[in-house]
């Protein structure tokens, strides 16, 4: 599982410009199974997502693809981890230490 973190880079009114092909491409992500939750930060100087993926190169293909950053709004911080305790509603996302 991934945890993306997402700062902004220039002014809010820029990230405004990009927000609905950002909020497009979220949407793509959500429909492939890939995102689980995402929002804004508070205060508003960025995101955070929350990813599955079968490896770190796939998720950091997926950013890279994000509007944000092919505007040069945002940059990502990405972590990995392992889920091993979830929500039952995340169940089916839980790993074992191996």
């Amino acid at each position: 599982m991934f945890v993306l973190e997402l700062t902004y880079t220039a002014p809010i009114e820029d990230v405004d410009a990009v927000l609905d092909a950002h909020v497009a491409w979220l949407d793509e992500q959500y429909d492939r199974g890939v995102f689980l939750a995402s929002g804004r930060k508070n205060p508003r100087d960025g995101g955070v997502i929350l990813a599955v993926a079968g490896d770190r190169a796939g998720i950091e293909e997926i950013a890279a693809g994000d509007p944000f950053v092919r505007a040069g709004v945002c940059a990502y911080r990405i972590t990995e981890f392992v889920a091993t305790k979830t929500a039952p509603a995340l169940e089916p996302y839980r790993e074992t230490l191996g």
